[in-house]
Formats: C-alpha cells, structure tokens, sequence
C-alpha cells in the first residue's frame, strides 16, 4: 500500500509539472508579438504612424511602416497580402480603386483631412489668373472630381449641376477665361508648378515639395471635406484585433494632439 502511494504521488507530480510546462508554454505563446505592415506615403501619414508604434509594441503589436510614392501601389499589395493594412487616401478614392479592379479593400476607420490647394510660382492672387491659364489637376478620377470642385469653389469654372465628387473634365459647363485643364499624375503634380500657371495639389504631395498648405497655398478646402484619410484593409480583416488596437492608437488624443501641433491646419484630425 505505501508503494502504491508513493507511486500515485510521483504520478500527481510528474503531472503537475507537465501542466505547468505547458502552461507557460501557452503563456509565451499568447505574449508573441504579431507583426504588421502597414504601408504609407511618407508626409504626413508615415509620421502618424510612428507615433503610435511604441504605444503598439507595448501591446504586443510590432508595426512595420512601407513608405510608398504612389497611390497604386500601396492597394496591389494590400490584396497581394504583402501588406496587413495601408494609410494614405480617402475614402472616394479607395472606393473607385476597388470597384475597377474588383479588389476587397475597405475602410477600417478614418484618421485625418489633408485639405487639398490651389498653388502658384506664377500669381499671388486666385482671381489674377490669366486668360488661358494653365492648370494641372490630379489624373485619377476621385481627386480629379475633388479638384474639379475646388476650382469651381475659386469661381475659376463651372460644373454640371450634380455631378459632385465623380466630376471630369467633360463635366466643364462654365469656363469664361478658357483655362486649359491637364491632368498628371498626383505625385508629380508639385514639380509641375514650373510649367503651369495653377495646380491643385493634395497636401500630403504639396508638404513633401516643402510646400505649407495653409501659407502657400491661394485657395484650401476647409475642413468641413468629405476626403477624410483612412486606414484600408481586406475585407474581413477590420475586426482583426492587431488591426483594431492599431486604429485606436491612431484615433487618440495623443495623435490628434500631434497633429494639431505638427500640422497646424495643414493636416486636421477627423475623429
């Protein structure tokens, strides 16, 4: 009978000791850091980002910034799932990216507003601009649209009644000082400032070239735009909790603080 005890208690032991093996195994396991990439254009998204990576890595969630200068690639690679999520367009934007190429990419939450403005090396003024101007507008359809509507805010042209955001050029009713519309690509559209009189240029682009929204630029839209920044993910992955840590880190008070003091009106906080 004491055999028998001494042999039932190393058992329990033996036991107890694989359990707790294997419960910290299982510890260990669920303390792994996930990593995220997380692609961006470099200003100011980039720089919101890095932000909120420390606050992420103390909860376990180590972000990876891809920095992009374009406004197609960043979406390939979110679907090709070389990325967990992206930051740097808006919403009509996305929206018009993935219904031409049957993409599932949506929002998981938005971040800011970067106003888009009307530049010039050439006039002081919005209402000096010469007859047969110049003007170079963004060549994808929502920012074209977008631009198209803060032209015709500047009293520069006039839209068909109701076309709004999805406005083209053919969309021109009014145009009394025969301005010449070019579209270029977006990421270019600074360095055009040498060959055109005017350029519509999203903030994001304009800050790179060194360029201050709210100084700079003739004419921004106000804060009340409907283009507020988000961060897109595959259909599906919004409720993936690395992803749902990283939108409240990016909706804030710290980061909307940052903003405010980085930016200074130049970028506004949209939440």
């Amino acid at each position: 009978m004491k055999k028998l005890s001494i042999a039932l208690l190393t058992l329990a032991v033996s036991a107890s000791l694989i359990a707790g093996c294997g419960g910290g195994e299982q510890k260990k396991a669920e303390n792994k850091n996930v990593t995220i990439k997380v692609g961006a254009t470099a200003v100011p998204h980039a720089e919101v980002l890095a932000q909120v990576k420390p606050v992420l890595a103390k909860q376990g969630v180590n972000l990876e910034i891809m920095e992009f200068s374009d406004y197609v690639k960043p979406n390939l690679s979110l679907n090709d799932k070389e990325l967990d999520a992206n930051y740097f367009q808006h919403i009509p934007y996305l929206e018009s990216f993935a219904s031409e190429r049957k993409l599932p990419l949506v929002s998981a939450g938005g971040v800011h507003i970067e106003p888009m403005g009307i530049y010039s090396k050439k006039i002081k003024n919005i209402a000096d601009v010469p007859e047969g101007a110049k003007i170079s507008v963004p060549n994808d359809p929502s920012n074209c649209g977008r631009a198209l509507a803060l032209l015709q805010t500047a009293k520069l042209i006039k839209l068909k009644d109701g076309v709004g955001i999805k406005a083209t050029v053919g969309d021109i009713t009014g145009n009394d000082k025969k301005l010449k519309i070019v579209e270029i690509e977006a990421a270019l559209l600074p360095r055009s400032l040498d060959d055109t009189d005017v350029s519509v240029i999203n903030s994001n682009f304009a800050m790179e070239a060194k360029l201050n929204p709210v100084k700079d630029s003739l004419v921004l839209e106000d804060s009340k735009s409907p283009y507020v920044n988000i961060v897109a993910v595959r259909k599906g992955d919004e409720t993936r909790p690395e992803i749902v840590k990283l939108m409240k880190a990016l909706q804030s008070p710290e980061v909307k603080k940052f903003i405010e003091e980085k930016y200074k009106g130049a970028v506004v906080a949209a939440f």
